[in-house]
Protein backbone atom coordinates (compact mmCIF):
# COMPACT_ATOMS: atom_id res chain seq x y z
CA UNK A 1 0.00 0.00 0.00
CA UNK A 2 2.91 2.25 0.71
CA UNK A 3 4.00 1.97 -2.92
CA UNK A 4 0.60 3.00 -4.16
CA UNK A 5 0.53 6.05 -1.92
CA UNK A 6 3.94 7.14 -3.15
CA UNK A 7 2.75 6.91 -6.78
CA UNK A 8 -0.29 9.05 -5.98
CA UNK A 9 1.90 11.71 -4.37
CA UNK A 10 4.18 11.81 -7.42
CA UNK A 11 1.17 12.16 -9.82
CA UNK A 12 -0.27 14.97 -7.77
CA UNK A 13 3.05 16.81 -7.82
CA UNK A 14 3.27 16.50 -11.61
CA UNK A 15 -0.29 17.83 -12.09
CA UNK A 16 0.49 20.79 -9.87
CA UNK A 17 3.52 21.64 -11.99
CA UNK A 18 1.55 21.33 -15.27
CA UNK A 19 -1.43 23.47 -14.11
CA UNK A 20 -0.67 27.21 -13.84
CA UNK A 21 -1.51 28.87 -10.59
CA UNK A 22 -4.39 31.35 -10.26
CA UNK A 23 -1.93 34.14 -9.62
CA UNK A 24 -0.06 33.42 -12.86
CA UNK A 25 -3.28 33.21 -14.93
CA UNK A 26 -4.75 36.45 -13.55
CA UNK A 27 -4.27 39.58 -15.68
CA UNK A 28 -1.79 42.25 -14.69
CA UNK A 29 -3.23 44.86 -12.32
CA UNK A 30 -2.06 47.74 -10.21
CA UNK A 31 1.57 48.50 -10.78
CA UNK A 32 1.77 46.47 -13.93
CA UNK A 33 -0.98 48.60 -15.58
CA UNK A 34 0.83 51.79 -14.61
CA UNK A 35 4.02 50.40 -16.11
CA UNK A 36 2.21 49.52 -19.35
CA UNK A 37 0.72 53.03 -19.58
CA UNK A 38 4.11 54.60 -19.07
CA UNK A 39 5.54 52.38 -21.78
CA UNK A 40 2.77 53.48 -24.16
CA UNK A 41 3.64 57.14 -23.58
CA UNK A 42 7.26 56.40 -24.32
CA UNK A 43 6.22 54.84 -27.65
CA UNK A 44 4.66 58.09 -28.90
CA UNK A 45 1.11 58.21 -27.45
CA UNK A 46 0.21 61.87 -26.97
CA UNK A 47 -2.41 63.41 -24.75
CA UNK A 48 -4.95 65.93 -26.12
CA UNK A 49 -3.91 69.25 -24.60
CA UNK A 50 -6.70 71.22 -26.33
CA UNK A 51 -4.23 73.55 -28.07
CA UNK A 52 -5.22 74.86 -31.54
CA UNK A 53 -2.60 75.12 -34.26
CA UNK A 54 -3.13 77.79 -36.89
CA UNK A 55 -2.85 76.55 -40.51
CA UNK A 56 0.26 77.53 -42.43
CA UNK A 57 -1.71 78.45 -45.57
CA UNK A 58 -5.09 80.16 -45.28
CA UNK A 59 -7.48 79.13 -48.03
CA UNK A 60 -10.07 81.71 -49.01
CA UNK A 61 -13.59 80.74 -50.00
CA UNK A 62 -14.06 80.82 -53.75
CA UNK A 63 -17.47 81.74 -55.15
CA UNK A 64 -18.25 79.80 -58.32
CA UNK A 65 -20.65 81.45 -60.75
CA UNK A 66 -22.85 79.20 -62.86
CA UNK A 67 -24.35 82.03 -64.89
CA UNK A 68 -27.81 81.09 -63.63
CA UNK A 69 -27.93 83.46 -60.65
CA UNK A 70 -30.12 86.03 -62.43
CA UNK A 71 -32.54 83.49 -63.87
CA UNK A 72 -35.69 81.76 -62.62
CA UNK A 73 -36.09 78.03 -63.23
CA UNK A 74 -39.22 77.25 -65.22
CA UNK A 75 -38.39 73.56 -65.73
CA UNK A 76 -35.80 71.14 -64.33
CA UNK A 77 -36.08 67.52 -65.46
CA UNK A 78 -33.77 64.60 -66.25
CA UNK A 79 -33.28 63.52 -69.87
CA UNK A 80 -30.84 62.17 -72.44
CA UNK A 81 -29.75 64.46 -75.29
CA UNK A 82 -28.57 63.60 -78.81
CA UNK A 83 -27.09 65.75 -81.58
CA UNK A 84 -27.30 64.90 -85.26
CA UNK A 85 -23.90 64.57 -86.91
CA UNK A 86 -24.26 65.84 -90.47
CA UNK A 87 -20.91 64.44 -91.60
CA UNK A 88 -21.55 60.99 -90.19
CA UNK A 89 -25.30 61.21 -90.89
CA UNK A 90 -26.13 59.70 -87.51
CA UNK A 91 -27.28 60.65 -84.02
CA UNK A 92 -24.60 61.05 -81.37
CA UNK A 93 -25.24 61.11 -77.65
CA UNK A 94 -24.31 64.37 -75.92
CA UNK A 95 -24.99 63.20 -72.39
CA UNK A 96 -27.47 62.48 -69.64
CA UNK A 97 -28.37 65.25 -67.24
CA UNK A 98 -30.83 67.91 -66.12
CA UNK A 99 -32.46 69.99 -68.83
CA UNK A 100 -33.64 73.41 -67.65
CA UNK A 101 -35.71 76.26 -68.99
CA UNK A 102 -34.40 79.49 -67.45
CA UNK A 103 -36.10 82.90 -67.59
CA UNK A 104 -33.95 85.99 -67.08
CA UNK A 105 -35.30 88.16 -64.26
CA UNK A 106 -34.81 91.44 -66.13
CA UNK A 107 -34.98 90.76 -69.86
CA UNK A 108 -37.55 87.93 -69.45
CA UNK A 109 -35.78 86.00 -72.19
CA UNK A 110 -35.92 82.20 -71.85
CA UNK A 111 -33.14 79.81 -72.69
CA UNK A 112 -32.70 76.04 -72.68
CA UNK A 113 -29.70 74.81 -70.71
CA UNK A 114 -28.58 71.22 -70.17
CA UNK A 115 -25.54 69.93 -68.27
CA UNK A 116 -24.15 66.42 -67.99
CA UNK A 117 -24.81 64.89 -64.58
CA UNK A 118 -21.25 63.89 -63.61
CA UNK A 119 -19.02 66.42 -65.36
CA UNK A 120 -21.54 69.34 -65.41
CA UNK A 121 -20.35 70.00 -68.96
CA UNK A 122 -22.84 72.04 -71.00
CA UNK A 123 -24.33 69.97 -73.82
CA UNK A 124 -27.09 72.39 -74.90
CA UNK A 125 -27.42 76.15 -74.48
CA UNK A 126 -29.71 78.18 -76.70
CA UNK A 127 -32.52 80.72 -76.55
CA UNK A 128 -36.12 79.60 -76.81
CA UNK A 129 -37.58 81.10 -79.98
CA UNK A 130 -41.23 81.43 -80.94
CA UNK A 131 -40.43 79.93 -84.35
CA UNK A 132 -39.02 76.67 -82.90
CA UNK A 133 -41.13 73.57 -83.52
CA UNK A 134 -40.98 70.39 -81.42
CA UNK A 135 -41.58 67.21 -83.39
CA UNK A 136 -41.86 63.58 -82.31
CA UNK A 137 -38.86 61.43 -83.21
CA UNK A 138 -39.89 58.45 -85.33
CA UNK A 139 -43.31 58.37 -83.71
CA UNK A 140 -41.91 58.05 -80.18
CA UNK A 141 -44.01 59.73 -77.50
CA UNK A 142 -40.97 60.05 -75.21
CA UNK A 143 -38.71 62.00 -77.60
CA UNK A 144 -38.72 65.42 -79.24
CA UNK A 145 -36.66 66.81 -82.12
CA UNK A 146 -35.98 70.48 -82.90
CA UNK A 147 -33.57 72.89 -84.62
CA UNK A 148 -31.83 75.69 -82.69
CA UNK A 149 -28.82 78.05 -82.98
CA UNK A 150 -26.80 76.55 -80.11
CA UNK A 151 -23.90 78.06 -78.14
CA UNK A 152 -22.82 75.09 -75.98
CA UNK A 153 -19.44 74.71 -77.73
CA UNK A 154 -18.55 78.39 -77.46
CA UNK A 155 -19.56 79.25 -81.01
CA UNK A 156 -23.06 79.88 -82.33
CA UNK A 157 -24.08 77.20 -84.84
CA UNK A 158 -27.27 75.56 -86.02
CA UNK A 159 -27.89 72.17 -84.40
CA UNK A 160 -30.50 69.44 -84.71
CA UNK A 161 -31.28 68.06 -81.24
CA UNK A 162 -33.22 65.05 -80.05
CA UNK A 163 -34.13 64.70 -76.38
CA UNK A 164 -35.46 61.52 -74.78
CA UNK A 165 -37.23 61.21 -71.43
CA UNK A 166 -37.85 58.27 -69.14
CA UNK A 167 -41.64 58.50 -69.32
CA UNK A 168 -44.44 59.91 -71.43
CA UNK A 169 -45.43 62.22 -68.60
CA UNK A 170 -41.95 63.78 -68.46
CA UNK A 171 -41.89 64.27 -72.21
CA UNK A 172 -45.28 65.99 -72.15
CA UNK A 173 -44.21 68.14 -69.22
CA UNK A 174 -41.21 69.34 -71.21
CA UNK A 175 -43.33 70.13 -74.26
CA UNK A 176 -45.88 72.07 -72.21
CA UNK A 177 -43.19 74.12 -70.45
CA UNK A 178 -41.42 74.78 -73.76
CA UNK A 179 -44.62 76.06 -75.40
CA UNK A 180 -45.38 78.29 -72.40
CA UNK A 181 -41.89 79.76 -72.73
CA UNK A 182 -42.52 80.34 -76.42
CA UNK A 183 -45.70 82.24 -75.59
CA UNK A 184 -43.77 84.45 -73.19
CA UNK A 185 -41.11 85.12 -75.79
CA UNK A 186 -43.73 85.75 -78.47
CA UNK A 187 -45.60 88.23 -76.26
CA UNK A 188 -42.39 90.04 -75.51
CA UNK A 189 -41.50 90.13 -79.21
CA UNK A 190 -44.86 91.69 -80.05
CA UNK A 191 -44.34 94.36 -77.41
CA UNK A 192 -40.87 95.02 -78.76
CA UNK A 193 -42.29 95.34 -82.27
CA UNK A 194 -44.98 97.75 -81.06
CA UNK A 195 -42.38 99.81 -79.25
CA UNK A 196 -40.18 99.79 -82.35
CA UNK A 197 -43.12 100.88 -84.52
CA UNK A 198 -43.99 103.65 -82.07
CA UNK A 199 -40.37 104.83 -82.06
CA UNK A 200 -40.23 104.74 -85.86
CA UNK A 201 -43.50 106.73 -86.06
CA UNK A 202 -42.16 109.33 -83.66
CA UNK A 203 -38.97 109.66 -85.70
CA UNK A 204 -40.99 110.08 -88.89
CA UNK A 205 -43.13 112.75 -87.22
CA UNK A 206 -40.06 114.63 -86.04
CA UNK A 207 -38.57 114.32 -89.50
CA UNK A 208 -41.71 115.76 -91.14
CA UNK A 209 -41.89 118.61 -88.64
CA UNK A 210 -38.23 119.35 -89.26
CA UNK A 211 -38.76 119.44 -93.01
CA UNK A 212 -41.74 121.84 -92.60
CA UNK A 213 -39.66 124.14 -90.43
CA UNK A 214 -36.84 124.06 -92.95
CA UNK A 215 -39.24 124.97 -95.78
CA UNK A 216 -40.73 127.81 -93.74
CA UNK A 217 -37.26 129.11 -93.00
CA UNK A 218 -36.36 128.99 -96.68
CA UNK A 219 -39.51 130.91 -97.64
CA UNK A 220 -38.82 133.57 -95.02
CA UNK A 221 -35.25 133.88 -96.16
CA UNK A 222 -36.28 134.31 -99.77
CA UNK A 223 -38.77 137.04 -98.81
CA UNK A 224 -36.06 138.92 -96.94
CA UNK A 225 -33.71 138.70 -99.87
CA UNK A 226 -36.43 139.95 -102.26
CA UNK A 227 -37.21 142.97 -100.06
CA UNK A 228 -33.54 143.88 -99.92
CA UNK A 229 -33.29 143.74 -103.69
CA UNK A 230 -36.25 146.08 -104.08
Amino acid sequence: MAGVDEKRDVSAAEEEKATPSAEAAAPATGGEEAAAEEAGKQHGDEEDTGAQIAPIVKLEEVVISTGEENEDVLLDIKAKLYRFDKEGTQWKERGVGQVKLLEHKQTKKVRLLMRQTRTLKICANHMVLASTTLQEHAGSDKSWVWHAPDYSDGTLKEELFCIRFGSIESAQKFKDAFEVAQEKVSGKSEKDEEAADATAGLLDKLKVEGEVKDEAANVTGNEVISSKDE
